[in-house]
């Protein structure tokens, strides 16, 4: 009888899982085609959400073909549309942009404009004008917006959460200590409120980042920088009074929009960005000639193989960044190297391994460049690992610097004793316990953290001294864990150009001596999985991104995720005691 039964459920066990495979594989043959174009095709990009850099690597989002928005999906459909005779115009519909950054809204409106060089119109429709759509549509030839929307626009907000108070209520001490004033990343857990470094670092990015606002949109719109400074004083507008103040061109619902741009005795037909995800590059002349390796550093830096977690998201893993960097050395048709960096930073000692492994990359062949390209962030750690570039391209918006340090633990005793229960231990060697959970630091032991502290932020600064040909003096002074915008920091000489991808990959062709009007082949790490490897990858749960984590994108936003980050504390993903070159937590809107 045990038997017999033990026999079904393996049956159906097995009918389940060839089923599973079978309908995977059905989806593949269904979605995997590319799609038929029209000849008068407007290519619609709907543009949306916490943009990230890469489509995530699961079967779901290798099906719908890239209908995940992502910054290198976007920007490729409108390189493709730039050449592709089918596509007539672009019709870009930013929704509800939810990043708290800038850097990659200014990465995509550099393709748009990039686009129009084809001569195409680009038209934009706002069913919400919330300010990163409008800067993103500010760059269109007509800009709609919805009758029953308002245009959200009104300048920039900075808020910081701080945790001393409540962390005081249930008895833990947040034992952390910096290197540098505006290494602020620890005052979310020891302060109540802001530090003078503190503000003054937030004022100036926020400034900066609404002075990029304002000459975005001037030019969009071709106004004056002091008129739409005016106008973002008046801000929120009615949809009426936009259109009667320039801001937009017209006021419809979407289906007048379509019927608005139809051509006299032509009929364009819409094209979704979606099935245009399905054409490739080469098939319209594009990604094909010298190779180009493209390594993608999106995420939190750590220790060990890359992988995800539900609150921090996307792990760049030392491990795994090194072995792509040890498989690019051996591959002598590849020309240069573009470091692709979206990253607060993290351990230091990961950020340390893939710096050296790059040092190793750029000795060992000189005549091939490595050029970084920054996106969103590329702070602290973020920034450590661009040094060996031989130039660094960041956006204007882009968050940067941070060079500093800091580490420590945070103790739990206050709540045991709150608890009234009680952590006895034993322990041979003087300092065995200086990472004990239940008692801050004695004297000695907190000299030992910030000798290994101090250590390595002299290391950090001598690095960039030598990266940037400077000295560790004048390094010192833009260091002591300050944050840049990329356009500040390129004043301050710790970059060397703005500008996106598309940039950094002129540069490297340049340096690498290709023809700057030739095409390239880039040749993108992490390597696309085929569609049997993601499914390998699901059913044995090696796959990224857990169920936990699906759920926490799809039903927080990106302010209610950063601030569980907060309470977490940034040590929880780290060894213990391990020093962290971790940007602040910022939130901007």
């Amino acid at each position: 009888m045990k038997r017999r039964t033990f026999a079904i459920i393996f049956t159906v066990i097995g009918v389940v899982f060839f089923l599973t495979i079978g309908g995977f594989v059905a989806l593949f043959l269904l979605f995997g085609r590319s799609p038929v174009i029209p000849s008068h095709a407007r290519l619609t990009l709907r543009i949306g959400g916490d943009l990230a850099e890469m489509t995530p690597g699961d079967v779901v989002s290798y099906l719908s073909g890239g209908r995940t928005p992502t910054v290198r999906g976007i920007v490729d459909n409108l390189r493709k549309a730039g050449v592709d005779e089918r596509v007539h115009s672009v019709l870009l519909r930013p929704t509800g942009l939810t990043t708290p950054y800038w850097g990659k809204v200014q990465e995509i409106r550099d393709a748009v404009m990039d686009f129009k060089k084809s001569g195409k119109p680009v038209y934009a429709y706002l069913e919400y004008g919330g300010d990163r759509d409008y800067y993103l549509a500010s760059v269109a030839d007509k800009v709609f917006l919805m009758p029953s929307s308002p245009l959200d626009v009104t300048g920039v907000a900075t808020y910081e959460l701080f945790l001393r108070g409540t962390l005081d209520k249930i008895g833990v001490v947040a034992d952390l200590h910096h290197i540098g004033d505006y290494k602020t990343a620890s005052n979310t857990f020891t302060e109540k409120g802001f530090t003078a470094a503190h503000r003054e670092m937030d004022a100036s990015l926020n400034r900066d980042l609404y002075e990029q606002i304002v000459q975005g949109i001037a030019e969009g719109r071709k106004k004056s920088e002091d008129e739409v400074r005016r106008l973002l004083d008046q801000g929120p507008f009615l949809p009426e009074d936009a259109l009667r103040a320039g801001l937009v061109d017209d006021v419809a619902y979407e289906d007048q929009v379509s019927q608005k741009l139809e051509a006299p005795g032509r009929s364009d037909s819409s094209l979704d960005a979606e099935d245009y995800g399905l054409v490739s590059l080469r098939s319209l002349g594009l990604n094909r000639g010298p190779r180009i390796a493209v390594i993608y550093t999106a995420g939190t830096i750590a220790s060990g193989p890359s992988g995800y977690d539900p609150l921090e998201g996307t792990i760049v893993g030392s491990d795994t960044i090194i072995e792509y960097i040890r498989q690019i050395r051996k591959d002598s048709s590849v020309r240069a190297i573009v470091l692709r960096i979206d990253s607060p930073g993290g351990s230091a000692a990961a950020s340390d391994a893939i710096w050296r492994e790059l040092m190793i990359a750029r000795k060992e062949r000189e005549d091939r460049p490595i050029i970084a390209s920054m996106s969103d962030l590329a702070a602290s750690g973020g920034y450590y690992v661009a040094l060996p570039a031989h130039a660094i391209v960041a956006q204007p918006a882009t968050l940067t610097g941070s060079i500093g340090i800091f580490g420590g633990k945070f103790t739990t005793g206050g709540v045991y004793e709150k608890l009234s229960a009680r952590v006895d231990s034993v322990s041979n060697g003087k300092n065995a316990e200086i990472n004990s959970p239940v008692r801050p630091y004695n004297a000695e032991e907190r000299k030992k953290v910030e000798e290994q502290l101090h250590a390595f932020y002299d290391q950090f600064v001598e690095k960039v001294a030598q990266s940037r040909k400077s000295t560790p003096e004048k390094i010192n002074q833009l260091a002591q864990g300050r944050v840049w915008t990329g356009r500040q920091a390129k004043e301050n000489g710790l970059v060397d150009a703005l500008g996106g991808l598309g940039s950094a990959l002129a540069l490297a062709k340049q340096q690498a001596k290709i023809d700057a009007r030739s095409e390239v082949e880039l040749v993108v790490y992490p390597p696309a999985k085929s569609f049997f490897e993601l499914l390998a990858d699901q059913l044995s749960g090696t796959g990224g991104q857990t169920a936990f984590g699906a759920v926490l994108s799809s039903n927080l936003s990106p302010a209610e995720v950063e601030v569980l980050r907060a309470i977490r504390g940034p040590l929880s993903m780290f060894r213990r005691g391990e020093p962290l070159a971790l940007m602040p937590f910022t939130f901007l809107r």
